[in-house]
């Protein structure tokens, strides 16, 4: 990830929080990167990996979970204390709606409480609320280290374009496109009009984070 979309992203983050309750938050914290969009070359130069098993993984994504991406790489020959040093540096991120317990323990050095605490304050819709629930239970440095994990769906009908770009690896050409075709109203429209400009499997790892809403 480059410095400027490092910042970028920072600034978005910043601006969610300043505003509040109405916020619609995406990725809540820049830092981790997505395992289903960084590129190759980068895959393998991070921990334990290798050029073979980086090739291997790209030629599979996008995986629908960490869980499903964890499962491939272990078959890599690739243990499970490898894979946390991975994952300290790419990871899957989280629905924070939708994801199960399997899901949240693979998040490297957090509390096992964690899968109560994720589900119990469901439905996510802001950091601040983020901040605020899981804040009581680890503090503000461990909320903030979670963050760079979890993401929150952007409902593609109402998103703005700075909510938008908190997604990891996002091509800012695409913010028309997800405009264009408001309103959306089914995954398989999504999959036909975005999959005309980046691709299957693009479209398939932007749709991990997305909603919409009735």
């Amino acid at each position: 990830m480059t410095i400027t979309r490092m910042a970028l992203v920072g600034t978005m983050s910043v601006s969610l929080l300043a505003c509040g309750a109405t916020a619609r938050a995406q990725v809540l914290k820049a830092g981790i990167e997505d395992l289903n969009g960084v590129p190759e070359t980068a895959l393998a130069a991070m921990p334990n990996m290798t050029p073979a098993i980086a090739k291997a993984f790209v030629e599979k994504r996008p995986f629908a979970s960490i869980v499903e991406a964890n499962a491939f790489l272990l078959t890599q020959k690739l243990t499970q204390e490898q894979l946390a040093g991975l994952y300290e540096k790419a990871f899957v991120p989280l629905n924070l709606n939708t994801a199960t317990s399997e899901e949240i323990l693979l998040v490297p050095k957090i509390a096992r409480r964690m899968t109560i605490e994720f589900p119990e304050y469901r439905p996510w819709k802001t950091v601040e609320q983020f901040d605020r629930q899981i804040g009581k239970y680890v503090g503000q440095g461990e909320t903030d280290r979670l963050k760079q994990y979890v993401f929150i769906p952007l409902d593609l009908n109402t998103a703005t374009d700075e909510q938008f770009l908190t997604i990891p690896d996002m091509a800012r050409r695409m913010l028309i496109e997800f405009k264009e075709y408001r309103p959306w109203k089914t995954k398989a429209q999504f999959d036909r009009e975005i999959g005309k400009y980046v691709g299957p499997k693009e479209t398939e790892r932007l749709w991990r984070y997305m909603v919409i809403n009735p």
